[in-house]
């Protein structure tokens, strides 16, 4: 999704998605052209669409660990065996904790 999209779904204004962005809430990656955030890292809720409320903290505990933004965008779509699903899936089913341990083991 582009950065207005996601303004759009979000009901925010632009500046406020890139604050999201710079706060680690969100990931945004540029494959080629402008920045994009995927749009699994959106939910929705009874209010409309909203973040997914436990990406923050492993967005953060990926970038102490050395992470670029695109390495941790490949890592949170690659099908990991030891949560038998890709992380971001994992964030999904909100095995947030189990994603953080994988997670934090990489960085040693």
């Amino acid at each position: 999704m582009s950065l207005p999209e996601v303004a759009d779904a979000l009901n925010v204004r632009l500046r406020d998605v890139r604050t999201m962005i710079s706060d680690q809430r969100l990931l945004a990656t540029r494959p080629s052209g402008p920045l994009v955030v995927t749009s699994d890292q959106l939910v929705e809720s009874d209010n409309g669409w909203e973040v997914l409320g436990n990406l923050r903290g492993t967005l953060v505990l990926l970038a102490d660990s050395g992470f670029s933004d695109d390495e941790a965008h490949d890592w949170l779509h690659r099908f990991n065996n030891e949560l038998e699903a890709t992380p971001m899936d994992a964030l999904h089913d909100g095995k947030h904790r189990a994603v953080r341990r994988v997670a934090s083991a990489l960085a040693y």
